[in-house]
């Protein structure tokens, strides 16, 4: 059974905050099996007990959250006449009301979040929140040291507005290979930045999100499960390499 705090569960269901649920189970306004419960460190099963706040069961729905290495050719959607989706991916008993969180072109591969928490989301995608993105891209030649001042500078890529300044970094062994860390999730961004400064993506593949990273030891095309506050990781920024 699982089986968590009567405070922390009121909280998470929406009821209140943390200190306004507690003030509302001393008040003896909540109940679990028909008893009144007056400890906010009283523990529930959310999937057996039956948890009452003013004679109103209170509904909680555990939010899911998966890593997912997405392999080439797979569309980043939750249904698709023609193509298999991330989804397609997870097992049929899994995919209830599971989305990708963001998008990734069909042929670039790497780290995907999915769940079914839709505030979350919302938080990740947010062009306010400017969430750094790790991308490691095969180019067909070396980068220039001026096309990577431009790339850190911010480029026109013809939108209305320059990208903002990435972050470049070069690998020793073989120089066709570059990170690149951006703060936006514009339509093909990486790709149009790269075509601007006069290089092609051979391939591209996303390796972190804020601070969660992709597992190394995940093949492309399986997925695991993450707790939520692995999860959360992705809107933490101070680990950034």
């Amino acid at each position: 059974m699982r089986r968590m705090r009567l405070d922390k569960l009121l909280a998470d269901a929406g009821i209140g905050s943390r200190t306004e649920v507690k003030l509302l189970i001393r008040k003896g306004r909540i109940s679990v099996n028909g008893i009144v419960v007056n400890k906010s460190d009283h523990k529930v099963d959310f999937e057996t007990d039956t948890i009452l706040f003013d004679q109103e069961q209170v509904s909680y729905h555990k939010n899911v959250y998966y890593m997912l290495n997405k392999p080439s050719g797979i569309v980043s959607a939750t249904t698709d006449n023609h193509d298999t989706t991330v989804i397609d991916l997870f097992e049929k008993e899994n995919r209830q009301g599971l989305f990708p969180v963001g998008r990734l072109d069909k042929d670039t591969t790497g780290l995907m979040v999915i769940t079914d928490d839709g505030a979350f989301a919302h938080k990740v995608l947010s062009p306010r929140k400017h969430i750094p993105k790790t991308y490691v891209a095969l180019l067909d030649e070396a980068l220039l040291a001026s096309s990577v001042d431009a790339l850190e500078n911010g480029l026109d890529i013809g939108d209305a507005k320059l990208t903002l300044p990435a972050t470049v970094r070069i690998e020793e062994s073989n120089r066709e290979i570059v990170h690149l860390t951006i703060m936006e999730g514009r339509f093909h961004q990486v790709k149009r930045m790269f075509q601007v400064v006069g290089r092609s993506v051979l391939s591209l593949k996303r390796i972190q999100i804020g601070n969660l990273l992709l597992d190394q030891s995940l093949s492309e095309g399986s997925y695991k499960a993450l707790t939520k506050e692995e999860a959360f990781q992705c809107l933490e920024t101070s680990e950034m390499n």
